[in-house]
């Protein structure tokens, strides 16, 4: 087969104490899966069935810098768990990520019944640190991201309407899961804007941190 240009080098994540890194295929997002954040945005508290959107592969960012997206004067943090699928759509590993999103854009959708796309697909709107390889369903852990010092979030994988296993579970009922998914599990309350300049700091108890710079 001849390529009629150069394709797009593939994208990775680096695994801890590994040289090996992590081959990327989809990413999967849950919306709203801590009843505090429904809460915060207006929504009603419940067991509703899980959603889903999803960003592009190459919206990870795995450098610690964020640029500043155009198109918005409004982003915000949204710090989560991040599953990472291996082969036979078994766990692989987990990592901390930041779900960016400009939420102006996202509210404009919503109000108009549109795609979230724009808000949540947009170019390195995926932060994720290194994944720590472990099989086992992650069911517990301290999760928060502070910012300029500041803590923003707080929570625990714990809190989560839906866990890691369920959502695994609902997602294969609508998509054949691969190896090289990764699937963002949602986040506690507390999100709010960033501005350039701003760093922020994730942390979630075992796996470790994910900092990254507004630029």
């Amino acid at each position: 087969m001849k390529l009629a240009f150069p394709a797009a080098p593939p994208v990775s994540l680096p695994i801890r104490g590994s040289n090996e890194r992590f081959p990327v295929h989809r990413i999967y997002c849950v919306g709203r899966n801590y009843n505090d954040h429904v809460k915060e945005m207006g929504g009603v508290v419940g067991r509703d069935p899980p959603f889903f959107f999803m960003k592009p592969a190459d919206a990870l960012v795995a450098d610690g810098r964020f640029p500043y997206p155009f198109k918005s004067l409004d982003v915000h943090h949204e710090i989560e768990c991040v599953v990472a699928l291996g082969p036979g759509a078994a766990i692989f590993g987990h990592a901390v990520g930041l779900d960016m999103t400009r939420r102006d854009l996202q509210a404009e959708a919503k109000k108009l019944a549109r795609p979230w796309e724009t808000a949540k697909g947009f170019d390195a709107s995926a932060p994720v640190s290194e994944i720590v390889p472990s099989t086992e369903h992650l069911a517990r852990g301290a999760i928060s991201l502070d910012v300029n010092g500041s803590r923003r979030q707080t929570g625990d994988i714990s809190d989560m309407i839906w866990s890691i296993p369920e959502i695994v579970a609902a997602l294969a009922s609508y998509f054949e899961l691969r190896a090289g998914d990764v699937i963002f599990t949602g986040t506690p309350s507390g999100v709010g804007p960033v501005q350039r300049g701003d760093r922020l700091h994730g942390v979630i108890a075992g796996l470790g941190v994910l900092d990254v710079e507004v630029v």
